[in-house]
């Protein structure tokens, strides 16, 4: 392993083997007729009202995932082009200095590299990955949807985001602000009640529509 495994490239080569370990994963889940990528973005669609720390990282990686692309899609994506610029990285370090460069400082310029290109690759992957249906909705098709504030808190001020699950399981982040009178806290249950031209009016969900956060209501 050592003889492969070149000086300062270990942890891009790990990298690179947990992307393969993710398809791998996906493909037997889909064999045995689930999906591991849905099941992972079901256990990140929901997080508890007026819970600060999930709305962080909802608004995170809201930023991250600026495509909405599925979750095991976005960690292919990171772990992919931090693994490409890590080996680039050590590779032209070889050649000027004769030497990699210390792993922490590799990793630290792989990392600041792949969160950016992350982000625009979603949003590049997200106009061909397969969406099921749903390329086919309206903006009429989300009202009476509850979802999760993401990026807020939300007003009739400035847009924030709320994160849905539409009626094919799919998650969407939609650029949401409060009904007249209301005001909601990251992190908050809403029910979509209005919306055009790609923004969408959001009021709280009432209690009997608040169902593990799935974006589903009742009727």
């Amino acid at each position: 392993m050592e003889g492969i495994v070149q000086p300062g490239t270990a942890p891009f080569w790990i990298a690179l083997l947990t992307v393969a370990g993710l398809g791998i994963v996906e493909l037997v889940s889909v064999l045995l007729g689930v999906s591991a990528s849905g099941l992972l973005d079901d256990s990140f669609s929901y997080h508890a009202p007026g819970d600060t720390e999930a709305g962080l990282l909802g608004s995170w990686m809201s930023w991250l995932n600026a495509g909405g692309v599925p979750l095991l899609v976005l960690a292919v994506i990171l772990l992919s082009v931090f693994a490409v610029t890590g080996f680039f990285i050590q590779g032209v370090a070889s050649t000027i200095f004769l030497g990699p460069l210390p792993l922490p400082l590799a990793m630290t310029g792989a990392i600041a590299a792949a969160i950016p290109a992350t982000r625009s690759l979603s949003l590049a992957v997200a106009k061909v990955i397969p969406r099921d249906e749903t390329n086919a909705l309206e903006q009429a098709d989300f009202l009476g949807l509850t979802g999760v504030v993401t990026i807020g808190p939300l007003d009739q001020g400035k847009p924030g985001t709320v994160r849905v699950k539409d009626r094919h399981d799919n998650i969407h982040f939609l650029r949401a602000q409060a009904a007249s009178g209301h005001t909601i806290d990251t992190g908050a249950q809403v029910l979509i009640v209005d919306g055009a031209d790609g923004l969408f009016q959001a009021i709280p969900a009432p209690p009997d529509l608040k169902i593990h956060n799935s974006g589903h209501n009742r009727g």
